[in-house]
């Protein structure tokens, strides 16, 4: 139990309850916390949203689209993949990338959609 003391008069009993009981565990406290850390780095959240709008992209696409190096793409990519952000398939010497689930694209659409109705 937290030190905190609230110096208001009025406690909201049921809502704290209701609140309370549908918090997220500690472990998945911690997973969601590294999901958006994973999308906390701007190259990572370019590298999103061109596999978003192209669907599939090399390594070599994805760095002349970003204007970086394929090194510091694939470094990115090797995250993303990590993170189960993006996923891969072999094409003899080429490795193409998507986005590994509709849910990354809706997450990252969604947030879009936030920032531009906050404008």
């Amino acid at each position: 139990m937290s030190d905190y003391k609230c110096s208001c008069n009025v406690i909201h009993d049921e809502a704290v309850r209701d609140s309370k009981s549908k918090m997220l565990d500690v472990e998945m406290n911690e997973e969601m916390a590294a999901f958006f850390k994973v999308l906390g780095d701007p190259t990572r959240m370019k590298i999103v949203n061109a596999l978003i709008e192209a669907e599939e992209l090399c390594v070599c696409d994805i760095a002349s689209i970003l204007e970086v190096t394929q090194s510091a793409t694939s470094h990115q990519l090797r995250v993303l993949k990590q993170g189960r952000f993006v996923k891969s398939r072999r094409d003899g010497k080429v490795v193409y990338y998507s986005i590994d689930d509709f849910h990354i694209a809706a997450i990252f659409n969604t947030a879009k959609e936030h920032l531009i109705h906050r404008k």
